[in-house]
């Protein structure tokens, strides 16, 4: 009896997630507000803008959008592998990978979209290099290889032991 209680108990506690999900949906729309913020701020000046003002800008748009469906993923698998299924029969904005991410495609994923917002900020930083010390842009493309390694790892860490199991 003691013992079916504590376990009770304990699966009970998944449901401590519930709030950090729902915290991911507000960092969620403060990257919608920045995204916003970012583009009327420019819109104004956008004629007299040179073109690699523009590019770094779009670039920055396309990081804040990665980053936006990072946190999507994240807060949606999450939230069904950990606490419990969403219950969306019957409606069609259903998305079509809910409840097919287990943590390991996760992992992978989120691996991947760190290596690609990595890439978005390494272009960034080249594309405006010339303002940037040599040893710096020798850290970011260091520090961007470090995140491709650890994602191929992990990429096939994953697809060595799904074949064992």
């Amino acid at each position: 009896m003691v013992e079916r209680w504590l376990e009770n108990l304990i699966y009970s506690t998944r449901w401590l997630l519930a709030p950090i999900y729902l915290g991911l949906s507000l960092a969620l729309l403060a990257l919608g507000i920045k995204f916003f913020a970012e583009l009327f701020h420019a819109l104004p000046h956008l004629l007299e803008m040179a073109e690699m003002e523009l590019i770094l800008l779009v670039l920055s748009l396309v990081d804040i959008s990665l980053v936006g469906g990072l946190i999507v993923m994240v807060m949606f698998s999450g939230y069904e592998n950990y606490v419990s299924q969403l219950d969306l029969e019957g409606t069609q904005d259903k998305l079509r990978w809910l409840g097919k991410l287990d943590t390991a495609s996760l992992k992978n994923k989120v691996a991947a979209s760190i290596v690609a917002i990595s890439s978005i900020h390494l272009l960034k930083v080249f594309m405006n290099a010339e303002h940037i010390a040599n040893d710096k842009l020798l850290w970011y493309v260091a520090i961007h290889l470090t995140f491709v390694a650890s994602a191929f790892a992990m990429g096939m860490l994953d697809k060595l032991t799904r074949h064992e199991t």
